[in-house]
């Protein structure tokens, strides 16, 4: 009706829509003089860039964070990254429940779309699980980097505990913002700060299901859910590979792990190999880096992390899927199993229908880059899965982009944080019961 507000009856709507509120805030925020240095205000495409790169946990970014941006504007970054990361209904039912003490159907089935619950009761006591699982993993992560911080480089206290605070936020989201103009670089064989990065930026990216699964049952791995059983070996697997393939391809390369000893080389192999889980951090400089490396790259970062965590991608558990589809139909078994379990027939047709949606966004916007830009095949595509996967690695071309591609980035970012959710939520929950069946027939095939 007209003079009213449109009413979200989707639960992915809401989502969607809530997403969008925090980006405007986000950037009205960032374009206020306070939030910049120097004279006057941000423009609004840096200012909204920058909200949806921090919103959609994503970490590219066309101005020098630490140096573009005053504290108040690193606060601002800094509490984007965690209401994005806990999610933006998760945020808001759990401000609900602290209120009123009780939670609507309505606010639960949004809540249940962003978290993946299963149960609506569940609602309520997953939402709590969720913060303070975050809260514990980045304070326990914020307090060791603090610690390097200030004993290892000599910062004072309060400078250490908000280089702890804002690194281990934005690891645990999976965001990759950091306050040094070369990301990590200056760290590259420091232990004490890679490692703690990396382990927040796994355990993020496994996703919540996961960690309260691990926690309560890490004992009983043959008691698992099918969810965790994929996300686990699947994440080890991506894991020791990827750092394996970017370490060996790395290893001579003069302007990256070249110079480094072999300690130095393997940290900085596991860092990198870890932050394509759509981190965003680098140790090494990745616009150095041999174009084998950034093909092996763009592979992991489209995969991504698991679902209902701050990880971006198709989700690592949807390319479980398939890749198992695909191992049974070569065997010729009519149903997918998995850990010995059989796979529904509608998870099968989501996970293909996110994963063809993905590649159609990519491809197209790829066209996109190399059509109206100089740049190459290779820069464009790392560029645009980066920014749709929500990882926040650069070839170093963000910054110089026309004004087009950097809103097609900000789009990419959007879709990409929110596309896979409002997909899948919107699949599972709309059930479309057909009275009869049409004739069958098959195409050939091949």
């Amino acid at each position: 009706m007209s003079g009213r507000w449109p009413r979200l009856r989707h639960p992915a709507q809401v989502v969607v829509a809530g997403f969008a509120v925090a980006v405007v805030v986000g950037t009205v925020l960032l374009m206020l003089p306070v939030a910049r240095r120097g004279p006057g205000g941000a423009s609004l495409l840096e200012a909204l860039f920058t909200s949806v790169s921090a919103v959609c946990v994503t970490g590219l970014i066309v101005v020098d964070t630490p140096v573009y941006w005053t504290g108040f504007g690193q606060v601002v970054i800094l509490c984007l990254i965690q209401i994005g990361g806990l999610g933006i209904m998760t945020f808001a039912s759990l401000l609900v429940v602290l209120v009123s003490r009780r939670i609507g159907l309505r606010a639960r089935l949004t809540a249940a779309t962003e978290t993946k619950t299963l149960r609506l009761g569940d609602v309520r006591s997953v939402v709590f699980g969720v913060v303070k699982v975050s809260l514990l993993l980045e304070a326990i992560t914020a307090l060791t980097l603090m610690l390097r911080f200030a004993i290892g480089y000599d910062n004072s206290w309060p400078r250490a505990l908000w280089l702890g605070v804002f690194h281990a936020v934005s690891a645990f989201n999976n965001a990759g913002f950091a306050l040094y103009s070369d990301s990590l670089m200056g760290f590259v064989t420091d232990t004490w700060i890679c490692l703690p990065i990396a382990c927040a930026v796994i355990a993020g990216g496994l996703g919540f299901p996961v960690l309260f699964e691990l926690r309560r049952r890490w004992r009983k791995p043959w008691s698992w859910s099918l969810h965790t059983k994929i996300v686990v070996w699947a994440s080890a697997i991506f894991l020791v590979g990827g750092s394996a393939f970017i370490t060996a391809i790395e290893w001579t390369n003069p302007a990256t792990l070249g110079p480094l000893d072999t300690p130095g080389k393997l940290l900085a192999g596991f860092f990198q190999g870890v932050m394509p889980r759509t981190a965003g951090f680098n140790s090494i400089d990745t616009a150095q880096m041999n174009p084998a490396s950034w093909l092996g790259m763009d592979v992991l970062m489209f995969v991504g992390g698991a679902s209902a965590g701050t990880a971006g991608g198709i989700k690592i558990t949807t390319f479980a899927v398939l890749f198992f589809v695909l191992y049974a139909e070569v065997r010729g078994e009519s149903a997918v199993n998995i850990f010995h379990r059989r796979l529904h027939g509608d998870t099968q047709r989501q996970a293909l229908t996110v994963v063809l949606l993905s590649v159609a966004a990519v491809v197209g916007s790829t066209v996109v880059f190399m059509v109206f830009t100089d740049i190459n095949l290779d820069q464009s595509l790392f560029e645009v899965i980066s920014a749709f996967a929500t990882v926040g690695l650069s070839t170093g071309i963000t910054a110089d982009l026309p004004t087009a591609q950097q809103v097609l980035l900000i789009a990419l970012m959007f879709i990409g944080r929110l596309g896979p959710i409002t997909v899948a939520s919107a699949l599972a929950l709309r059930q479309r019961v057909r009275l009869y069946d049409l004739p069958e027939e098959r195409p050939v095939i091949g």
